[in-house]
């Protein structure tokens, strides 16, 4: 097969990722001299486009978590020792061993923290209670000596970045690309009908189930509605929520594409971004809060001391208890009865991502890293 230059992988997210592929692949393929391609597993097929980084496809991986972990590293190391890449960057955990074994073969690698992995365990809904503290250990151990291995770390966010070696981390942070998300026209915020806007993971620890709870407190205001769009996780969780009194006011749009997103924040009048108090999330960037920001909508955010720098700090929004479903009715009562102040909140919003959370900047980082290991300063005509 064709020898690889520059790959990055990953056996669990889709290869549309927005952080992997349109993000960090598409910026890389635009800003070196090397090619750059993506290595996915999702049965869908190889890509190859002129003009555009190549996708190869491991093919589905069968069976239980532990199964696809195994099946994973197995199929990319006979993948990557046919294609010889210089570099290979990967975005999962459990590729730990696989980037191990790369590194005995003299293939650089790096190791993309995009999540707190052995704190977010604690919350793993599939992982039963009492193994949840071994496997964080375990985690956490193969991350030491990931770090004291491979070329490089790039953590997702500064309290990642803190848990690796400085020398060799870069903090790569999941910001906005500045207009993807806004519409060349959207609809004039004192004209928008009286709907927020969820995107999302639908998931419980998430705050879907308060938010929807909300909205019991708009009974009698039928154009007050949630528009809400991302995958249900688990399944079953569908059915607690339609059994909800207010899921009638959800208008529910499954997972849609990102020009999909933009139209839905360019008719809303606040996004919402409610994830509960875990420990995980207390210092997560939740992209989303930053990509509502970009389109000019207000927050109304989860009262995390982080969250309350940025949406405090930018003055962009409202804080709230996420497990306080009447505290959350109220914000969304005063974004609807104060449309000036929260228009205004939204542009401020907007200016902040301009000027510091925006993507544009982080990916200087992350060109640097890859520059500073490939000891090239070539760059693309």
């Amino acid at each position: 097969m064709k020898k690889l230059q520059l790959v990055h992988l990953s056996t669990v997210h889709p290869r549309a990722d927005t952080r992997i592929f349109v993000k960090q692949v598409q910026t890389l393929f635009s800003a070196l001299a090397e090619d750059v391609s993506l290595v996915v597993a999702d049965g869908l097929g190889d890509r190859h486009n002129p003009g555009s980084p190549a996708i190869y496809d491991l093919g589905k991986l069968p069976g239980s978590r532990l199964k696809r972990s195994l099946a994973g590293n197995c199929r990319a190391f006979k993948f990557l020792r046919r294609a010889k890449p210089r570099l290979v960057h990967f975005h999962d955990p459990e590729l730990i061993p696989l980037g191990l074994l790369l590194r005995l073969f003299g293939c650089q690698v790096v190791y993309d923290v995009h999540e707190d992995a052995p704190r977010q365990t604690m919350s793993k809904h599939w992982i039963p209670v009492y193994f949840r503290w071994p496997v964080g250990k375990a985690i956490a151990a193969m991350e030491w000596l990931a770090a004291a291995t491979f070329s490089g770390i790039v953590a997702a966010t500064p309290t990642i970045a803190a848990r690796f070696p400085s020398a060799k981390t870069v903090l790569v942070q999941n910001f906005p690309i500045q207009s993807e998300l806004v519409l060349a026209e959207p609809q004039p915020y004192d004209q928008r009908p009286n709907k927020f806007v969820y995107v999302g993971g639908i998931a419980e620890i998430r705050g879907v189930k308060e938010m929807v709870r909300a909205l019991e407190w708009f009974s009698d205001q039928p154009e007050v509605t949630l528009q809400m769009a991302g995958e249900v996780s688990p399944p079953s969780f569908a059915d607690e929520l339609h059994r909800l009194p207010a899921w009638s006011k959800i208008n529910y749009c499954g997972s849609i594409d990102r020009s999909a997103i933009a139209r839905l924040f360019g008719s809303s009048r606040a996004g919402l971004v409610l994830l509960h108090p875990v420990i995980n999330y207390l210092d997560a960037l939740p992209v989303k809060m930053f990509e509502y920001m970009s389109a000019g909508l207000p927050v109304i955010a989860s009262d995390f001391p982080l969250w309350r720098e940025i949406v405090g700090g930018a003055e962009c929004g409202l804080l709230v208890d996420p497990l306080n479903p009447k505290a959350i009715a109220d914000a969304l009562r005063w974004i609807l009865e104060h449309p000036v102040e929260a228009e205004a909140m939204g542009k401020d919003g907007q200016k902040a991502v301009k000027d510091k959370y925006n993507w544009e900047q982080e990916s200087k980082k992350l060109v640097g890293l890859y520059r500073d290991l490939l000891k090239t300063k070539q760059v693309k005509e």
